[in-house]
């Protein structure tokens, strides 16, 4: 049974899916989860902190997703593809992970503004130390360090160097592919032959993606 901070962040998501969040009213986010609208406030304190913790969960649940996929059967290029077809997909369906992951936000969705550590907040004081949202470059660079974690030691020689930069290209070429104008299953279906690419010449073969590879002499 989902707690009430699960059932709250799950009928803002819902009703964001058809009102701009300027038009979601907190009274109709506490009636669909059931609860009072006091349970909301003291959960998240105003509709700002209501909007911090759904950008908080909507970058949660993409990394989450980027380590089940890292986790699935298979080498490196395997997991890799996993990796960008999931990437694919959120950023296809998920307005907010897309946001995050781009930077590219408009009027529809919540954008929480940057506050300092330490400052005043109404919200409750285990969540009051928020810098914000990550940046697009700081959301990638926390999904590469999963991705390096989950494949480095799989019983072949690796540069960690190499393994990074591996990650990062992986990453960022479903990410340009989720963003073309196609369908989804045709944007994977070009991303993911890419990714396996750069995954056996890179990370399995020990040479650099940067660098190209080399011909023997």
């Amino acid at each position: 049974m989902p707690t009430a901070r699960e059932a709250l962040l799950d009928a803002a998501l819902s009703a964001l899916a058809t009102l701009p969040w300027t038009s979601v009213r907190m009274v109709d986010v506490a009636h669909a989860a059931g609860v009072s609208r006091q349970t909301l406030y003291n959960e998240f304190g105003g509709k700002e902190g209501l909007a911090r913790a759904l950008v908080r969960d909507a970058a949660d649940r993409y990394l989450t997703g980027v380590e089940q996929a890292l986790g699935s059967a298979g080498g490196t290029e395997d997991r890799l593809a996993a990796t960008a077809a999931w990437t694919v997909r959120i950023v296809r369906t998920n307005a907010l992970v897309r946001a995050l992951l781009t930077g590219c936000w408009h009027e529809r969705l919540p954008r929480p503004a940057h506050r300092m550590a330490g400052g005043a907040s109404s919200v409750p004081g285990r969540r009051r130390a928020d810098p914000g949202p990550p940046t697009p470059a700081e959301l990638l660079h926390r999904a590469g360090e999963r991705a390096k974690a989950a494949l480095n030691g799989e019983g072949r020689p690796c540069d960690p160097e190499t393994l990074a930069v591996t990650c990062e290209i992986a990453l960022r070429l479903a990410l340009s592919y989720a963003l073309v104008p196609a369908p989804e299953e045709a944007a994977q279906g070009e991303a993911v032959p890419l990714v396996r690419l750069v995954a056996g010449r890179g990370a399995v073969s020990g040479t650099s993606p940067r660098a190209g590879a080399r011909s023997p002499r």
